[in-house]
């Protein structure tokens, strides 16, 4: 994994998901926040931490904000800070600028100011708790486009002992199975396989992920259902 390094300007709880999961996964971070408390809550799961005010362009760059690959500017309830803050970073040259927008005005603002990705935290966790609801067995979902997402599900019954190739997810119904997890609360741990090949089969427990058009994977709860022949 290649190490890149990101500030993340305002810690709020999706800021500090961010910040964290970043510094989890290896990343450099720098963490941000006008609030001292909120930092220090913080110091433990963060190493480099800065508390100030983002719209002083003078504190970001004494932050080593204009030297980062990626900017996240999570900031969603001050939208006026949040564009000013889009505008400051942008103009330091930061090579990637992701924000969090709280409304579809806010969101079409950012991406005219330049932001490379507008993040929208609540409608994204709506529209997953929404497949949800309305397939219990998905387990989590992911829109690539309005045309076309990837669902992960536990792997239906009728598909245990079966082969890729034996189920032809493609021809039958339109999907590609792109990931089998496997293994998860094993001694042996979760192992993840990416691209399975045709022959590999799946066995019960396992997840898997699937993508397809979102017609296709309209049809998942029959999917599940299915007897596969």
């Amino acid at each position: 994994m290649t190490k890149r390094n990101f500030a993340v300007i305002g810690l709020g709880r999706f800021g500090e998901a961010i910040a964290t999961t970043l510094t989890e996964l290896g990343q450099e971070v720098i963490g941000i926040d006008t609030d001292d408390a909120r930092v220090n809550e913080l110091a433990d799961r963060v190493p480099h931490l800065v508390s100030l005010n983002a719209i002083d362009a003078r504190a970001l760059r004494e932050a080593g904000v204009a030297d980062v690959d990626v900017a996240v500017i999570s900031i969603g309830a001050n939208i006026e800070a949040s564009l000013l803050i889009v505008m400051t970073v942008k103009e330091m040259g930061v090579p990637i600028v992701v924000a969090k927008a709280t409304s579809a005005i806010h969101g079409r603002i950012l991406e005219k100011i330049g932001v490379d990705r507008v993040i929208y935290p609540e409608r994204e966790v709506a529209t997953r708790l929404a497949h949800s609801l309305v397939v219990p067995n998905v387990l989590d979902y992911i829109g690539l486009s309005k045309d076309f997402s990837i669902i992960e599900v536990t792997a239906p019954a009728a598909f245990v002992g079966q082969t890729l190739r034996a189920l032809d997810l493609r021809a039958k119904y339109g999907l590609t199975l792109i990931a089998i997890k496997r293994g998860a609360g094993t001694p042996a741990g979760e192992v993840t396989k990416v691209a399975p090949n045709a022959d590999e089969p799946i066995l019960a427990g396992d997840t898997i992920a699937v993508i397809g058009s979102n017609q296709s994977l309209n049809e998942i709860e029959k999917l599940l259902n299915a007897k596969v022949r």
